[in-house]
């Protein structure tokens, strides 16, 4: 690892601490003394996103940080949440154990997480991610938020991906593990 003060080529590390899904090490330069952080993480196997037009692209974190920091600008959110959302996004995707993974998916994660995270941020992404054509769609998103109803998922041309069945099961199970994440938070 070069230093970043002096560009010198070795440097001993001082402590290194695990970090939601990789390495913090600190480290000192055995030129200048200068002390740096590093982050390590595990560089998985190659996901692949399935676009609208079926073309297949690399999964690039950099554009899902764009879309989501996009959404969040000028938001009273604290430091690092945006990233931390980033993060589990990456992190549930790569957990699936799926090789290629549809963008709505994705799409859909963002949307969940910002719901949750803040409702003017959630609706400036749902407003271009869902492409809303006329004022009264994104008047009934907005006046769900108001009235704590869940907000209209897909557009009313779309069909479903899963039923009604298996959408409510997979909430569930999302939550009791939200629930045991939250816990585990708190007994650390």
């Amino acid at each position: 690892m070069n230093c970043p003060y002096c560009g010198y080529h070795d440097s001993k590390v001082i402590d290194s601490r695990e970090v939601n899904d990789g390495i913090r090490r600190r480290r000192q330069c055995l030129k200048c003394d200068s002390r740096f952080t590093t982050y390590e993480r595990l560089q998985p196997s190659g996901l692949f996103v399935i676009k609208k037009d079926e073309r297949r692209e690399e999964f690039n974190r950099d554009k899902l940080l764009t879309g989501i920091r996009k959404a969040c600008e000028k938001r009273p959110l604290p430091s690092g949440t945006v990233d931390k959302t980033a993060d589990d996004i990456e992190a549930e995707l790569y957990r699936s154990g799926k090789l290629e993974v549809p963008s709505t998916i994705i799409g859909d994660m963002v949307m969940e997480r910002l719901k949750a995270l803040d409702h003017i941020a959630y609706i400036r992404f749902a407003s271009v991610y869902r492409d809303f054509t006329d004022i009264t769609t994104l008047k009934k998103v907005v006046d769900s938020l108001v009235d704590g109803e869940p907000a209209l998922a897909t557009p009313e041309n779309q069909l479903s991906l899963l039923s009604s069945e298996e959408l409510e099961e997979l909430s569930k199970r999302k939550q009791s593990e939200d629930k045991a994440k939250s816990l585990s938070l708190r007994n650390k």
